[in-house]
């Protein structure tokens, strides 16, 4: 299949050569017949399961030795775009040698991951990420097949979009990977909030526990915490030399450490502080702070204060560092 016959060129790039192989090459797609499977004396589970948001299908075939519930192979059909295809195949092959109940641990985010040239890079456009959910989904639909339950009762996590079937866990997990910044990314990725919107925001037709703008705001927190740390760790190890940082870092480096050493006690005494810039020059290294509440007006903050501040971070950070109040 030529690469212009799936998408324009200019997406072309955003496709892994892992996603464009199994496009063209599926290694698992075709079928499993119930007279084959019975002469090895195993037990033939075919599932279908259809995305009603782009109305893509697909069909799962296993065999499984119901001796052991190991799944010891594994077809495919897909009724849908070329990423699908590939979704289903490194599905496919995913579940091949796991027992069922293993099987049923496979996520979309597993296949996606998958499918990456790297980790670091998406394997798929955003707007394709849906159809690693779909693979996701036959499976449950497989494995309640065989162990005779209802596939819901594989769903351990909490969903936060009904409509595409979007939990929690992945919505973290996506923000996390590809650095996320607004709601409309993690629809593009996800499909979650691209249909009744209700998991968008309070406000909708239906109430919800959780909401994306909730979910996008605590992960991405937690995640400059994250980096503050690291940045602050690695200064501290000397794996990354203060004057060495970009002023991004340098400034969560500082942040860091005032949060752990400093901050809290001038808010027991009604104050605060705030990091407004940062300027190196030949000598010095120069932090500009803005003291906050009973701190702007206290006596010791160009003294006491401003000294245990500067000593901290020298310290912590670098001994070139100067504190200036501003």
């Amino acid at each position: 299949m030529a690469k212009n016959d799936l998408i324009g060129a200019s997406l072309w790039d955003e496709y892994s050569n892992k996603v464009t192989d199994r496009m063209n090459n599926p290694r698992h797609q075709g079928e499993i017949f119930e007279e084959d499977v019975k002469k090895r004396g195993n037990k033939l589970i075919v599932a279908d399961f259809g995305a009603e948001s782009c109305g893509d299908a697909v069909r799962l075939y296993w065999e499984v030795d119901p001796k052991t519930d190991i799944i010891v192979d594994s077809k495919f059909k897909s009724f849908g775009c070329g990423t699908a295809i590939a979704s289903s195949d490194i599905m496919t092959e995913l579940c091949v040698g796991k027992t069922v109940q293993e099987a049923v641990k496979i996520t979309n985010i597993d296949v996606e991951m998958a499918l990456r040239d790297d980790p670091d890079t998406p394997a798929v456009p955003a707007q394709k990420m849906h159809c690693s959910v779909m693979a996701y989904d036959v499976i449950k639909k497989a494995a309640g097949q065989y162990l005779n339950v209802d596939s819901e009762s594989f769903e351990e996590e909490i969903i936060v979009c009904e409509c595409a079937r979007v939990s929690l866990k992945t919505i973290q997990e996506v923000i996390r990977l590809n650095d996320l910044k607004t709601v409309e990314e993690i629809t593009d990725y996800t499909k979650a909030g691209g249909f009744c919107k209700s998991c968008i925001k309070p406000g909708g037709h239906e109430e919800k526990e959780y909401y994306l703008v909730d979910i996008l705001a605590d992960v991405r927190r937690e995640m400059d915490e994250e980096k503050m740390k690291a940045a602050a760790d690695a200064s501290a190890a000397g794996e990354i030399k203060f004057e060495d940082m970009t002023l991004v870092q340098q400034i969560k480096a500082v942040d860091a450490v005032i949060d752990e050493n400093v901050r809290q006690f001038l808010i027991m005494d009604g104050g605060n502080m705030e990091v407004i810039d940062i300027k190196p020059n030949d000598e010095y290294i120069d932090i500009y702070i803005r003291y906050l509440g009973a701190c702007s007006g206290c006596a010791s903050s160009s003294t006491g204060t401003l000294y245990a501040i500067e000593t901290t971070l020298k310290e912590k950070l670098s001994s070139k560092i100067r504190v200036l109040p501003i």
